[in-house]
């Protein structure tokens, strides 16, 4: 059964869903661009077999704050501060797409707050070409300046973020999505390259694995994450 609440951390609400036993250890999940935490529900509950599973909705998403000032790396102090907030010491934390590029922000800055990391179809980033995208017809549930201001900083990464890669101590699995992903897979592979002692593995569903295969995505995090 999923519990949602919702916390102010500096300034911003985030609301969040959780699952599994409140003793149990705990796992964090962040989700990709214009996503929310209910994105995780098909794989949530298999973690929560095992975990206390959290998934907040990331500053300008769903249920949380739209407080018109956005970036990845507020984003990546919004987790920090949402952790703190819960008194989440150590976490285990899975991150897809923007939220793998949110999870290897915080694991590459503060490496001992992360246990195990595992990122979903993430790419290492290098400048491309600029675009624009065009805004969906009708009522978004997430707001549109973010979506803005957050492919900004795609396009034109910040060089910083390659360089934190190599700060990851956290054991970490990277996931891609094979062929079928929009997501060029040599840069996944080049991800992996960067994080020291990371395991791969291909999940050929596309970029959206956990949604595409909820199972085997499921069982590979699983597998992985109460190794020894």
């Amino acid at each position: 059964m999923v519990d949602h609440g919702a916390i102010a951390v500096g300034g911003v609400r985030l609301a969040y869903q959780m699952w599994g036993p409140a003793g149990a250890p705990p796992l964090i999940l962040l989700h990709a661009l214009g996503e929310g935490a209910a994105d995780w529900n098909g794989v949530a509950p298999a973690f929560a077999c095992h975990f206390r599973v959290y998934a907040p909705d990331l500053r300008g998403h769903r249920r949380s704050d739209w407080p018109g000032e956005y970036s990845v790396e507020l984003m990546a102090a919004d987790v920090l501060a949402f952790l703190d907030a819960l008194a989440l010491d150590r976490v285990d934390l899975i991150g897809h797409s923007l939220g793998g590029l949110v999870a290897w922000l915080v694991a590459g800055d503060r490496p001992e707050r992360v246990g195990r990391l595992i990122l979903e179809d993430v790419a290492a980033l290098l400048p491309r070409k600029r675009s624009v995208p065009a805004r969906p017809d009708g009522e978004l549930p997430y707001d549109w300046e973010m979506v803005l201001a957050i492919r900004r900083q795609i396009d034109d990464p910040d060089p910083a973020w390659l360089e934190r890669l190599s700060r990851i101590s956290a054991q970490t699995l990277v996931v891609g999505g094979g062929s079928r992903s929009s997501v060029p897979q040599d840069r996944v592979a080049e991800l992996a390259r960067r994080i020291p002692g990371a395991r791969r593995a291909t999940i050929p569903a596309g970029h959206l694995i956990h949604d595409a295969e909820p199972e085997e995505f499921a069982r590979t995090a699983l597998t992985f994450l109460r190794s020894r």
